[in-house]
């Protein structure tokens, strides 16, 4: 069985976060779309999304590098969700940090079937912790 557009289109956008490229990064999601930051604190919009990845760019001192892991593709109704590993590394006060997070991601598949991101929540069923 072929492997799901989504799981080349996440991989090519964690290549876009790397590279500091927003530009390129910002393709990947709806104009409406939503990023969870931190558990409590979502952004939505496209502007607001680009500034909450430049200021974790600065956070982590430009040293972020995001990886994927095992991954889930559950598509019904134009409607992808994705359940993954995201492996996150990273400096933070000049001391290196590796972190593995069980991923919720919501994609929506637009009239020219083209995947876009409508929620991106890196931090998964985490979010219930309390």
């Amino acid at each position: 069985m072929p492997a799901h557009p989504l799981e080349q289109l996440i991989p090519a956008a964690d290549a876009a976060i790397m590279a500091e490229d927003y530009d390129t990064l910002m393709d990947f999601y709806a104009d409406d779309a939503t990023l969870v930051v931190t558990p409590g604190l979502y952004v939505t919009g496209k502007e607001n999304i680009r500034k909450a990845f430049v200021a974790l760019a600065e956070h982590v001192a430009h040293t972020l590098v995001v990886t994927q892991g095992r991954m889930q593709v559950i598509e019904g109704a134009g409607t992808g969700l994705v359940i993954m590993e995201s492996r996150l590394a990273y400096s933070a006060g000049g001391e290196p940090v590796e972190v593995t997070r069980r991923a919720t991601y919501v994609f929506r598949q637009e009239g020219d079937g083209r995947w876009v991101c409508t929620v991106d929540n890196s931090y998964g069923t985490e979010l219930l912790a309390d």
